[in-house]
């Protein structure tokens, strides 16, 4: 991905779409393979014995590694399997190397992508119907070793009916493959008969033989479900019907001809310019969003797993590939590891994350629309998650020296590390990189009903914080909560209540809202319906305070809200009482974790207590304590 000047000019053959071509190394990337797989970029022949011995002699020493570690707890992650990044910092993994110990990643030929890691292959490959896990070690991961064991086995009979119809070659004419990956083929296929008859479509089709353990039967199930409840929005490729025989499952959706988000990128060159990147990056966001309002994460967003609708340079943008997407809760958090290497959030290597991580997703995708380079690279596949946790993204070589500040900020924003600082979907469509030349509107934003709830619970010292907090945000930051509020559509004396939160995500709601049980996380505020607020509280309410530390000079806009802090909310306080407003628990120690927080002089909340009460008492603090 990119350009490397510290290496010579090399010549490799590359397979694309099955054809092999030889690649230079220069900016123009060539196709990714549309699921990981292990890089097949070939040595010269006197070095090719050479480097397969070491290749094996570094997997077997992964291997045993994680075999030693199996039943002990990691001592980075509070897991009981072996973390699969856990070597990427162990100081005997192959994927350490002095090259390595850059803050940022070198830039590098935006070509195939790497394979995951040892964890991450194993359970991709069951997921993927192709492999069974190799020992009782690889099955540990995600706790799916008893289906897989179950399957190996034989001793359990799985149960592959769907209760689809089963008169899909009674309804449609089935045409050429298309394409083909490890979850299945897709054809083109015609209606037969009624309104439609010898319209085109597209069929993906999944095997059944493939499905061999309960994992993977889930997993075709959910794509259906989720494609079915998805509908009304027109950057979503249409789903018609599902189907299933004997030997198949057959989803019938819209036909794309327009080709991959990916074929587009290479035939640029591997770069779009600005304005034409806004344009791609807009219409994944509008459906990345709504996803995301419907609780839906997507979990593969990558160049491949879009497609333009025709083969106009104007098209609509469609996603597609729902095979690993997931139901979750505004307040939820999924574990289990999945997606593709060089795309993959730093929280899903930690098995923790939410619909973050897919905006993670979306930052790499802008990055290589803007440059043709990856942001996260290295030689080996453990190598590339280690740079994902470690490493920044280079804006030092071309073109980033000829681009706007506002395109590189905005790709800033997306790739945060900490998911808790980074932009939602819908406030990157806010950003001033996104709206200046744009009148995209806004859509409603889930993190404000999360954030709402979580001030209304607030005690009321942290209130009058959050609200000086607010009197300082910048004309920006306020253009997306203005959006915001009026979309929860206020009563004409400008006040909003928890009532008006649950009609605006009622107005927009699909049936996969009622599947990800966004409406059970909205019964939960019905103890707080009757409290209104103005915009002023609004926007107390429904800022972020992680993502205000993540913004350039913090520390003044912190200064600067403690002193109106300090005239008009502070007061006297004791640590005892600070620790019942925020909740604490009896039995810790509170001096010794909200002694800082008071100033000595006159026993009221000090700078450090101020900023340390707007993010609230960590678990982490409380931990020492004890």
């Amino acid at each position: 991905m990119g350009i490397c000047n510290s290496k010579e000019a090399t010549e490799t053959n590359i397979s694309v779409n099955g054809n092999p071509i030889p690649v230079k190394d220069n900016p123009t990337p060539v196709k990714d393979n549309p699921t990981p797989v292990k890089d097949t970029t070939k040595p010269p022949p006197d070095n090719a014995q050479t480097l397969q011995t070491q290749q094996q002699q570094q997997q077997k020493q992964v291997e045993v590694e994680v075999e030693a570690e199996v039943g002990k707890q990691s001592p980075l992650f509070p897991f009981y399997s072996p973390s699969p990044a856990h070597h990427l910092f162990s100081k005997n993994s192959p994927s350490r190397s002095p090259a390595d110990n850059s803050s940022t990643t070198p830039k590098r030929l935006f070509k195939r992508a790497s394979s995951p890691s040892k964890h991450i292959r194993e359970l991709l490959a069951r997921r993927q119907r192709s492999v069974k896990p190799k020992n009782a070690a690889a099955a540990s991961v995600e706790g799916s070793d008893r289906d897989a064991g179950e399957a190996g086995s034989g001793r359990l009979e799985l149960d592959k009916s769907f209760g689809y119809p089963k008169n899909f070659e009674s309804k449609y004419e089935m045409g050429e493959e298309i394409g083909r990956g490890h979850f299945g083929y897709t054809c083109k296929a015609k209606f037969k008969k009624g309104e439609l008859k010898g319209q085109e479509v597209a069929v993906k089709v999944i095997p059944k033989a493939t499905m061999t353990t309960a994992i993977a039967i889930e997993d075709a199930r959910r794509e259906v479900q989720i494609m079915r409840a998805l509908t009304g929005h027109n950057n979503l490729v249409q789903f018609y019907d599902a189907f299933e025989d004997h030997e198949n499952v057959y989803i019938v959706m819209e036909l794309c001809e327009g080709g991959e988000l990916l074929d587009r990128i290479l035939s640029r060159g591997g770069k779009y310019t600005e304005d034409d990147a806004k344009t791609v990056l807009i219409q994944i966001l509008r459906v990345v969003s709504f996803c995301h309002l419907q609780g839906v994460v997507h979990r593969d967003l990558k160049p491949e797993n879009f497609l333009f609708t025709s083969k106009e340079e104007n098209s609509l943008l469609k996603a597609i590939d729902f095979g690993l997407s997931d139901f979750v809760m505004p307040d939820e958090k999924l574990n289990d590891i999945v997606g593709s290497a060089c795309y993959v959030a730093p929280e899903v290597l930690h098995r923790s994350y939410s619909t973050e991580a897919d905006v993670w997703s979306v930052g790499v995708i802008a990055y290589i629309l803007l440059c043709g380079s990856r942001p996260f690279w290295a030689r080996t596949e453990s190598g590339i998650f280690r740079a994902i946790l470690k490493a920044d993204p280079c804006f030092d070589e071309p073109p980033w020296p000829s681009l706007s500040s506002e395109a590189k900020d905005f790709i800033k924003c997306l790739l945060i590390k900490d998911p808790r600082k980074r932009m939602t979907a819908a406030q990157a469509l806010s950003h001033p990189w996104i709206k200046n030349d744009n009148d995209e509107k806004v859509p409603l934003d889930i993190q404000i009903a999360k954030l709402v709830k979580a001030y209304m619970c607030s005690s009321a010292l942290r209130k009058a914080a959050l609200q000086a907090v607010a009197k300082t945000l910048t004309v920006d930051q306020l253009f997306y909560l203005k959006e915001q509020f009026t979309l929860l559509e206020p009563t004409k004396s400008g006040t909003i209540s928890m009532d008006n939160i649950k009609a605006a995500l009622m107005k927009y709601a699909t049936d996969a809202m009622k599947e990800s049980r966004v409406l059970k996380f909205l019964a939960s505020l019905n103890g707080l319906q009757n409290r209104q607020m103005d915009f002023k509280e609004f926007c107390a309410a429904s800022l972020s305070v992680r993502q205000l530390e993540s913004r350039d000079k913090w520390e003044q806009h912190a200064r600067s809200a403690y002193e109106l802090f300090d005239k008009n909310g502070n007061r006297a306080i004791v640590v005892e009482e600070l620790a019942s407003e925020l909740g604490v628990d009896p039995s810790v120690p509170v001096h010794s974790v909200l002694n800082d927080w008071i100033r000595h002089t006159d026993g009221k909340l000090s700078f450090f207590g101020f900023v340390k009460l707007l993010r609230g008492v960590s678990s982490r603090s409380l931990a020492k304590a004890r």
